[in-house]
């Protein structure tokens, strides 16, 4: 295995010295799906030295037409994503330390990871967590990569605390409604694109190349041929509540957090968001109709039906989940349907 990183250490960016470096380095993967395998497996192949890998959730069939480290087996075993991605990485590359957590990324979870981490890579599927990220980079001092994708469209941008914007600065709030990749479908080279971008930026960082870290937001939609680099730089606000001059990291604080509570006596989960939000209820049920749901409503409600499961989500963005007393099975449904 002397020849492993030849090719790799020909590149003139990185070279032997780079190597080393990334040998070094702790790289933290929050979320094991689309974008999660497959920055794990350049990672992994490329010779970093840890790799933590944080996810709730179990392989799917409908998995592995786009999340490249899972097989027919996992799906049918439902393995969870952690574990089946730990043991293929080992076997890709048995030098990497692979450390797998099978839980809900809570901000109480991720602070405990984060402290001998050198970079956190956005592998998840909801702004909630992205946010949670965000705040953490901002805390401890850890830049992250951003990345999401959803039918043809993706997009990604490289967080570094004290440098660039952060996510908040672009965002301010957190949407709670949106296309996910269970609403509005996704293609396989719509994730390798947004994979590329965000390892690319990774290895620029494990090798310490921060000249050549791209400081602009990139969005493409592969479909349409279009391809969009935007700079950032004055969107930076020093009244930011995450990365301003007054900081209180309001995405860490459990109050601006989704709630999820089993109901008594029930078969119920119930999934309250931060905030109220006045859901597009006719939108949405086009939407899910569409996909196959069967799908009731009134003015108030949608009552989505899921096989075993129900959903029933109300105008403010309030839902239950009926049918389940598993808290991240429920918030798995929430954040699939709803973003």
């Amino acid at each position: 295995m002397d020849e492993r990183y030849s090719r790799q250490t020909l590149f003139p960016y990185i070279g032997k010295v780079g190597q080393e470096k990334i040998r070094s380095k702790h790289v933290l993967m929050i979320g094991a799906g689309a974008l999660g395998s497959g920055n794990a497996e350049i990672l992994t192949r490329a010779g970093i030295g840890k790799l933590t890998i944080i996810d709730r959730d179990y392989v799917e069939a409908s998995n592995l037409q786009r999340q490249q480290l899972y097989t027919e087996q996992d799906a049918l075993d439902k393995l969870p994503k952690a574990a089946a991605a730990k043991q293929r990485l080992q076997a890709i590359n048995s030098d990497v330390t692979i450390h797998a957590v099978i839980a809900d990324a809570t901000p109480q979870l991720v602070e405990e990871l984060i402290q001998d981490v050198d970079l956190m890579i956005d592998a998840t599927d909801n702004f909630e967590t992205r946010m949670m990220m965000n705040d953490l980079s901002q805390k401890h001092k850890v830049p992250w990569i951003y990345g999401g994708c959803v039918g043809s469209f993706g997009m990604s941008m490289t967080i570094i605390p004290g440098k660039t914007p952060c996510l908040n600065c672009l965002l301010k709030t957190v949407p709670i409604q949106g296309m996910t990749c269970d609403t509005g479908g996704i293609i396989a080279p719509t994730v390798q694109m947004v994979i590329s971008h965000q390892s690319a930026e990774a290895l620029k960082m494990l090798v310490e190349d921060w000249e050549a870290i791209r400081t602009s937001f990139v969005s493409f939609d592969l479909w349409r041929n279009q391809y969009t680099s935007m700079k950032v730089s004055k969107a930076k606000d020093k009244g930011c509540l995450s990365c301003g001059e007054t900081r209180t990291y309001p995405y860490l604080d459990s109050e601006n957090m989704t709630k999820s509570t089993v109901l008594c006596g029930r078969d119920t989960v119930q999934i309250r968001p931060p905030r109220q939000q006045k859901l597009q209820l006719g939108e949405l049920s086009r939407q899910l109709q569409s996909l196959g749901y069967q799908v009731k409503g009134n003015p108030y409600l949608l009552s989505v039906e899921m096989g075993e499961q129900r959903l029933v989500v109300f105008n403010d963005g309030r839902a239950l989940i009926h049918g389940t007393k598993d808290l991240n099975q429920a918030k798995t449904i929430y954040q699939r349907l709803l973003g």
